[in-house]
């Protein structure tokens, strides 16, 4: 719960769409209308599932919600507090992917693998990290904290 907290505190202090309203407004237009939002909510709790081996239902959620926000994130992918993904459309984040804390994730950004089929496939981005629109990042590389 905390991890969705900051998730919606990030998003209200960081997208200018909430940012010009007022408290009472910001709050729960953002929580009512921002996919970005919905997304990385369904993704914690796909993310919760796959960790207690419920990988069916993690991955039946994961599926539901990427068709309903489109942003595919691997139920396995490590997301930390804050994170904010500005738009959500076209999001891809892979299965060994790991986003740091308070990142923001722009729309059509791609976090994927290189076709290697198991350990360590995908980005590692730190905290406080800008993946800027379009952005296509690939393989088992690392953006450092603030990049």
């Amino acid at each position: 719960m905390g991890s969705v907290v900051a998730d919606i505190t990030s998003v209200k202090q960081t997208d200018p769409a909430c940012v010009s309203m007022t408290h009472c407004v910001s709050m729960t237009h953002c929580v009512l209308n921002f996919k970005g939002f919905h997304a990385l909510v369904a993704h914690r709790i796909a993310h919760k599932l796959w960790l207690q081996n419920r990988v069916s239902l993690a991955l039946l959620i994961q599926s539901r919600a990427s068709e309903v926000f489109p942003a595919d994130i691997h139920p396995a992918a490590r997301i930390g507090r804050g994170v904010m993904l500005d738009h959500a459309t076209g999001v891809v984040i892979g299965e060994t992917a790991v986003v740091g804390n308070h990142a923001v994730i722009m729309h059509r950004v791609t976090l994927g693998g290189t076709g290697k089929e198991s350990g360590d496939m995908h980005p590692k981005i730190g905290d406080g990290v800008l993946v800027g629109a379009g952005s296509c990042v690939l393989g088992p590389i690392r953006v450092g904290k603030g990049a």
